[in-house]
């Protein structure tokens, strides 16, 4: 179950994150919104890694563990890269003032940049439309990951739960700490892509 446990908790950085820029911008995350989130992150990463186990029995298994090895580290890599776009975003222009200057551009890509972006009504309040949205956005590399974990060995049912708690624990987090994380001038989402790469590396 170890793991199970590791993945899940990588997955749930980007959702301390997010609740942790949302705290910081005065957005209020209500339960149902809440439930939403942590629902839809443990839900991607169950469904990735059970449709990666299927595939798992249809391709040679070395072929499965290596594929998965390298989706990890590119997706580890992608993260970081992320991470420092995000970072150089918050050193070179206000964040509400590019969002404004991108306003035709898809919710998701305005996510890329801020989680605040999530609040399209700027009500101030994440409602459960938009926290869906903020969960699927996460959950890209929470699909990416499953989807790689198919000759792991790991169970999906024990990551979707792990995960659910995980999730929950990162938002209560994210809202306690949020000024205080989100407040530094650097991303911290690279240390998900850092652990994605520790644990291709481990798996191998």
């Amino acid at each position: 179950m170890l793991k199970e446990l590791f993945i899940s908790f990588i997955v749930s950085i980007d959702i301390f994150l997010a609740a942790a820029a949302c705290c910081n911008s005065g957005i209020r995350i209500p339960l149902l919104s809440a439930l939403l989130i942590d629902l839809i992150s443990a839900a991607v990463l169950g469904i990735s890694m059970t449709f990666s186990d299927i595939i798992s029995h249809i391709f040679p298994m070395e072929l499965c563990r290596t594929a998965g090895e390298a989706v990890l580290i590119i997706i580890g890599a992608a993260t970081i890269a992320k991470s420092l776009f995000r970072s150089l975003v918050r050193r070179v222009t206000d964040k509400g003032e590019l969002l404004l200057k991108m306003k035709g551009s898809p919710l998701m890509v305005k996510l890329c940049i801020d989680d605040t972006a999530a609040d399209a009504d700027r009500s101030m309040v994440l409602s459960a439309g938009e926290a869906a949205a903020l969960a699927l956005a996460s959950s890209f590399d929470s699909a990416a990951t499953g989807l790689s974990c198919g000759c792991s060995g790991m169970s999906a049912a024990a990551a979707s739960l792990f995960t659910l708690l995980c999730g929950a624990a990162a938002i209560i987090l994210g809202g306690l700490t949020g000024r205080k994380i989100s407040s530094l001038r650097h991303d911290l989402s690279w240390a998900g892509g850092v652990l994605l790469i520790i644990f291709a590396v481990f798996q191998s």
